[in-house]
């Protein structure tokens, strides 16, 4: 027994810029997973109800849009790839954008979400957006930049893979 002598040594309201800056950490990456989730969702879905986009030529039409940055990209051989069928790669790079999105905002497969969303940025940055002058024009690197972190650290709080993890833990004993 102690008599009223306080034995803790936890001052909450000293600690409390700490628990914050810690708190904030954590999270960090929290708003570029909603911000990349949700642009990457939208341009996935915005390629697939747009009637123009999905058509071999035309104003609008992919393929028009390949054709036209075709002498100017970095590697034309992916721009002559994509060409062979441009709905096609259309359909995929769509589809991409929407797998991507949603694995970064739920969470799922984080790591490898990311890397699908710098590789798509990296392919259009590499064809579509490299002519751009000056070079920061073109957002598509500033997208992959923005992917990087993400790669790396992938999607450890508020995600499918933390609790796949917890889960996994609470099964073995919380040894992982």
């Amino acid at each position: 027994m102690t008599h009223g002598i306080r034995t803790d040594t936890h001052t909450p309201y000293l600690d409390s810029g700490r628990d914050w800056r810690e708190t904030a950490t954590r999270y960090a990456f929290l708003p570029l997973r909603i911000f990349l989730g949700v642009t990457f969702v939208y341009a996935g879905l915005d390629k697939l109800t747009d009637s123009a986009f999905m058509k071999s030529g035309g104003a609008g039409s992919i393929g028009d849009m390949m054709r036209g940055v075709r002498d100017s990209a970095a590697i034309p051989a992916l721009v002559d790839m994509a060409l062979k069928n441009p709905v096609g790669f259309g359909y995929a790079i769509a589809f991409g954008e929407l797998a991507v999105g949603i694995g970064t905002l739920i969470g799922l497969l984080g790591r490898l979400a990311a890397l699908g969303g710098a590789l798509i940025s990296l392919s259009l940055w590499l064809t579509m957006s490299w002519a751009a002058d000056p070079y920061y024009y073109g957002n598509d690197l500033a997208y992959l930049m923005a992917w990087l972190p993400l790669v790396l650290a992938g999607a450890p709080y508020l995600s499918l893979d933390a609790a796949i993890r917890s889960r996994r833990r609470q099964r073995s004993g919380g040894f992982r």
